[in-house]
């Protein structure tokens, strides 16, 4: 017995170690990248959470310390070994109001800070520039506000990686075709809504983290301090590719940033001189064919599988279906609008009035549909503007 008590004795002297060691090493690594916590982040507004973070961590810390301290300490000096004789009372006024005071007061002490973190995450007012975010199965859409410039940001890791056919990248499942693009030292709005089901847009480097809601418009902001890309995803479980949908942010210099904008605008009024271009005229079978099949293998065949005949009972087929060889009209309208109530997205924004043509065109007379139709960019305009 005497030498059971010892070890108990000495496992005891080893408690605050044990309860202190995480409190080391969190104050050792406060100021680097770790798996083990939370990062500063690159706004103010990141760091004052990881700042409260760490002040309630060191609270429940020192709680600990104090309360399994006093417990260890009690079993072990008040033993039966050591003669102890335990007390008899069933009431004790001080120690109630003691306990019932002191972890208000701790509340209320951890309630200020917390309070005013909250408050600051959620001030959205005088933004310096605003961002349309729009989350769809499986991508984001990006708009500033305050200009004609818009895109979807896919996945861009490759599917042999996903496959485990090619060796994994350090951004598996982490990089974009375009990443958003906002200036250093500028508030920076996002309104966050969704064309279909619940998203969730994440950068744990801003403290960002907005659910992206059908029909609903939240609103969250970062400044960011220092040029770099920032990483994120989506963190809602939206559907069979949630893990498909990667949010990067690349936060240049305002100078970088203007000159970035103009290119942006600039090829934005290009693509629209080629659209009215494009209505005036014809493509050929061989162009709407070659440029259909790009398309549709890029954005159609996952769901409707490469060989168009679909997966039965999820996706329907569109070799020989009914749509593909009668319904012309009703086949352009799905690709521009989408259906309500199924994994058929929209693709007015994605795709322009000539790669949705040629994908229509592809559609009725692949895999031996052989329609003949001629689906023109001046057909699908009309559709889109109801003529």
């Amino acid at each position: 017995m005497k030498q059971l008590t010892t070890v108990f004795a000495k496992w005891c002297s080893t408690i605050p170690f044990l309860l202190l060691s995480p409190l080391l090493l969190a104050q050792e690594v406060s100021e680097e990248a770790s798996s083990l916590n939370l990062r500063r982040g690159a706004t103010d507004i990141s760091g004052q959470v990881y700042d409260l973070h760490m002040l309630m961590f060191f609270i429940c810390v020192g709680i600990a310390v104090v309360v399994f301290g006093v417990m260890f300490a009690s079993m072990y000096l008040h033993r039966k070994s050591r003669g102890a004789k335990p007390a008899n009372f069933h009431e004790n006024v001080k120690v109630e109001i003691a306990w019932t005071v002191i972890p208000f007061l701790i509340l209320i002490f951890m309630a200020v800070p917390a309070a005013n973190t909250l408050i600051a995450m959620e001030d959205t007012s005088e933004p310096d520039m605003t961002v349309l975010v729009t989350g769809s199965q499986w991508k984001w859409h990006y708009k500033y506000m305050d200009s004609d410039v818009e895109f979807y940001s896919l996945l861009a890791t490759q599917r042999e990686q996903i496959e485990n056919k090619f060796q994994k990248t350090d951004n598996y499942l982490l990089e974009v075709d375009r990443p958003l693009v906002i200036p250093t030292g500028k508030k920076v709005r996002f309104l966050i809504t969704s064309d279909d089901v619940i998203h969730s847009w994440w950068v744990p480097d801003f403290a960002v983290k907005k659910d992206a809601n059908p029909g609903f418009i939240n609103e969250s902001w970062a400044k960011v301090n220092e040029p770099g890309i920032y990483r994120g995803q989506c963190a809602e479980l939206c559907g069979k590719d949630h893990g498909y949908m990667p949010v990067v942010v690349i936060a240049k210099e305002p100078a970088e940033f203007d000159k970035w904008m103009g290119e942006q605008e600039e090829i934005v009024r290009k693509v629209k001189e080629e659209e009215q271009r494009l209505l005036s005229m014809n493509m050929s079978m061989d162009e709407l064919m070659k440029v259909g099949e790009r398309v549709y293998n890029t954005t159609c065949a996952a769901c409707h599988m490469p060989n168009g005949e679909g997966l039965p009972g999820v996706f329907p087929a569109l070799k020989g279906s009914k749509m593909a060889l009668e319904d012309q009209q009703g086949h352009i309208d799905i690709v521009l609008h989408g259906k309500s109530g199924t994994a058929m997205q929209a693709f007015s924004k994605m795709l322009s009035l000539k790669e949705i043509a040629a994908v229509v065109t592809y559609e009725r007379n692949a895999w031996g549909n052989n329609t003949g139709d001629m689906v023109q960019a001046k057909d699908v305009n009309a559709v889109a503007n109801g003529n």
